[in-house]
């Protein structure tokens, strides 16, 4: 208990006085990462702080930007759209000139509008639902970027793949009513659809629900062979480990929420076979060798959006650069107009802020551990 109360109160110092560096000093620039450092989904939020602490820490090593040091300060919003508006307005009052978050579209949409209105620039390094940069380019903002993709590229990548894998089969659509979830639950029944499969179930469950049994019953009921969930990796770890319990041997596939060690600490072994889509890793790329290795020598495995957090702070430091400033409308021209090199490798953007190219690949749990699938 004692060393619980400990962490907590480091990690709200943390959160509080920003990290990666020397105290602040008055040249310093601050920048922000924000996501569910706690609660639930605070495996993410690790994710996205170990990458943005890591890209400071190698940018300040090197001179930092325009001869100033950065200053890395940490949000919480523990994946709550009214929380995320909190920290947005609280990186306001700090004078943060650029964000890489949120995490949870969710959060990400509501917090892009303090943003935007504030002139941050934020590059969100996970939140895939495409009314983050649709309706703000609808608004004229041009300050919003990612490193990540989008619900309907991966639907366009998943729904396909269902059709053709398992035609004649009982699938089941399933989403938690998040931005996320939702949304990208909608993308892949509909080009699975298109593709000529129809599923044979749509339901909605409750993130953080702790029973499944209900679902389940209505499952087996309906003779679902494959179960495709939009949701976070603790719903569909629990669901997956319940339904195994209950006789239920249904194929269960997501997406880029499950590609989190701590599934298979929820599922144990009933995680085995488990498939989710995700974009095809950068763990290998040899632009992300070296920073790899310098996570592997801490002990820490830089696994789901940890690169593509430290692509986003690399991606605007480079733009900062360019435009010779951290103006946030000049720094978006610059990302607009440039290729960028990053740990991801190299990137580029549209007028929406979305990335001009993104590959996606098939990850499978086997033995606690999940791999990529071949590319095509």
């Amino acid at each position: 208990m004692i060393r619980n109360l400990l962490a907590a109160s480091a990690l709200a110092a943390v959160i509080g006085l920003g990290i990666g560096i020397a105290p602040a000093q008055a040249e310093d620039i601050p920048i922000a990462v924000a996501g569910p450092m706690t609660g639930q989904l605070a495996a993410f939020g690790e994710q996205l702080r170990r990458g943005s602490e890591m890209a400071v820490k190698d940018i300040n090593a090197a001179g930092g930007v325009m001869g100033k040091q950065l200053k890395l300060v940490v949000g919480d919003d523990q994946c709550d759209p009214k929380q995320a508006v909190q920290v947005a307005n609280d990186m306001v009052s700090q004078g943060v000139v650029f964000v890489a978050g949120h995490f949870c579209s969710g959060s990400s949409i509501p917090a892009s509008s303090v943003y935007a209105e504030e002139g941050i620039l934020e590059i969100t390094p996970a939140s895939t639902n495409p009314a983050y940069t649709e309706d703000s380019h609808a608004k004229g903002i041009t300050t919003l970027f990612r490193t990540c993709g989008r619900d309907d590229k991966q639907g366009l990548f998943a729904g396909p793949w269902l059709a053709k894998t398992y035609p004649g089969k009982n699938v089941a659509v399933l989403d938690d009513r998040s931005a996320y979830g939702q949304g990208l639950a909608n993308e892949t029944a509909k080009n699975m659809e298109a593709n000529g499969l129809k599923p044979a179930m749509r339901e909605n469950y409750t993130a953080g629900e702790k029973d499944f049994s209900a679902m389940i019953s209505k499952m087996k009921a309906a003779k679902i062979d494959v179960v495709y969930i939009g949701g976070y990796h603790p719903d569909s770890a629990l669901m997956l480990r319940q339904a195994r319990e209950q006789g239920l041997k249904a194929q269960f596939i997501s997406a880029d929420a499950t590609n989190s060690q701590e599934f298979w600490s929820i599922s144990g072994p009933a995680g085995e076979g488990m498939r989710f889509s995700d974009a095809s890793s950068a763990v290998n790329l040899d632009s992300a060798k070296d920073v790899v290795a310098k996570f592997r020598a801490e002990g820490y495995e830089p696994e789901g959006y940890t690169l593509s957090s430290y692509a986003a702070i690399q991606a605007w430091a480079a733009a900062v650069t360019k435009a010779g400033t951290t103006d946030a409308e000049k720094v978006a021209e610059a990302l607009r107009a440039s290729t960028i090199p990053t740990v991801i490798g190299d990137l580029g953007w549209d007028e929406k802020g979305d990335l001009k190219k993104i590959r996606y690949a098939w990850f499978l749990w086997h033995d606690g551990k999940y791999a990529q699938e071949p590319l095509n």
